[in-house]
């Protein structure tokens, strides 16, 4: 049975969480690979609104196993806030595994990235302020803490002053702020340990395991392919592997386990933070797609960049991840509109480039070159089938299609759990 990868095609916010929860009744595990509490997912069910930042979507799919794996920085207060928000609402969450390998965002690290965003003024890179960078700069200078040293005290303890020994002096002499002591973090660590216990083990085995005895296993990425560290629009990206490749890493299975790549990927584009963005639009077109989408971050509330569909971006992201599936969220978005311009290349200085420059200079100066598609105005939200569509907006999928390389497997038309219309079966075998 299959092990499926669920990506982000453009930068983000694509609608990730409505696709693993279309999947979630055929799915035994949904595993969270990379990223921290810095994304969110807002999952709607019987017209009630689930936001989830560092929690899997499956965790609202009775009968699932939700697993926070070894590529993940985990934040312990948000990890048991959101646990605590969803018992409330009567949510079982006791299916929930954690990597005793997955690194731990202790609080100066969410000092460390707030001071050093203000320092860099206007060359910040537009983080969320929660600590992942620092935490994964501590993973790779090996100084950082992974979920299993909550539980040695003593080991817990020289990790601490290891870390905060560089991190005071930085703090003290550059960013004139007070030195953080060993035994506050440690007190702040601690607390949580116990409660923890039972949900911490080795989730690679667990997940293994899992394929070996023909279970389905999606694998879900936070933020999305043009965040990634390595192939997305450095250096304003995110600190993990958000694209394909990092299920691998960020779980501890192999590449050949996996069997499809799907990409969620919105019927225009958004981006929030700093960065270039070819296709953005400081119109009022730009702020209807803001409204009409809801183009407000789910983490930080930050209002979201709009812009047109991106077919280079999209071709881009098809070719890293090795994109088997595209769905396609938000279609509904553009109803109403005469004509909805598409990016099918870009204007470099006079010279057009049909795949996305990787130089940051030139991706920087990159203009859209835009195709005109006929819009609709027809409701489509109860639409089920893509004849239900009207022509315009079938036209407009197969166009999208075409310029993208991969199939459209499902077409988002609304916010909730069945406003979206099945094309092809998204799970499937090589």
């Amino acid at each position: 049975m299959p092990g499926v990868v669920l990506v982000g095609a453009q930068w983000g916010d694509e609608g990730k969480g409505k696709a693993t929860d279309l999947l979630g009744s055929r799915v035994d595990y949904v595993v969270k690979f990379n990223g921290g509490n810095n994304a969110g997912h807002t999952v709607v069910i019987d017209d009630e609104k689930y936001a989830l930042h560092l929690l899997p979507s499956g965790i609202l799919s009775p009968g699932v196993v939700p697993v926070i794996a070894n590529g993940v920085v985990v934040d312990i207060e948000v990890l048991f806030e959101e646990l605590d928000a969803l018992i409330e609402r009567g949510v079982d969450v006791s299916r929930l595994l954690v990597s005793g390998s997955a690194h731990v965002i202790a609080p100066y690290h969410r000092t460390i990235d707030k001071v050093t965003e203000r320092f860099l003024g206007k060359r910040r890179i537009g983080t969320t302020g929660r600590g992942i960078g620092p935490a994964y700069a501590d993973k790779i200078n090996r100084v950082g803490i992974r979920m299993w040293d909550l539980f040695d005290e003593k080991i817990l303890r020289a990790k601490i002053e290891g870390s905060l020994d560089q991190k005071n002096h930085l703090l003290v002499k550059v960013y004139n702020r007070r030195a953080i002591t060993v035994d506050e973090t440690l007190e702040d660590l601690l607390r949580y340990a116990e409660r923890l216990r039972p949900m911490v083990t080795d989730t690679a085995v667990e997940l293994n395991k899992a394929l070996d005895a023909g279970k389905n296993v999606l694998f879900e990425a936070g933020q999305a392919t043009m965040l990634d560290v390595d192939h997305g629009t450095y250096p304003f990206v995110t600190s993990s592997s958000a694209t394909a490749g990092g299920a691998v890493t960020g779980s501890g299975v192999g590449p050949t386990r996996i069997d499809s790549v799907i990409g969620v990927i919105k019927a225009y584009t958004t981006r929030v933070g700093e960065g270039p963005f070819p296709t953005e639009l400081f119109d009022d077109k730009g702020e209807l797609l803001r409204k009409t989408g809801g183009e407000y971050g789910v983490t930080t509330g930050r209002a979201r960049r709009t812009g047109w569909y991106d077919s280079v971006i999209a071709r881009y992201a098809t070719r890293i991840n090795g994109l088997t599936d595209i769905v396609l969220t938000k279609l509904d978005v553009l109803t109403g509109l005469e004509k909805v311009p598409v990016c099918v290349a870009y204007d470099v200085d006079g010279v057009r480039h049909d795949e996305m420059p990787t130089d940051q200079t030139a991706f920087h100066h990159a203009k859209p070159v835009y195709e005109e598609l006929d819009g609709w105005w027809e409701d489509i939200s109860r639409a089920r089938s893509f004849e239900d569509l009207p022509k315009n907006a079938q036209a407009y999928v197969k166009a999208l299609e075409e310029m993208s390389g991969t199939r459209i497997s499902a077409i988002g038309v609304g916010p909730k759990r069945d406003e979206i219309i099945p094309v092809h079966d998204l799970i499937h075998s090589r």
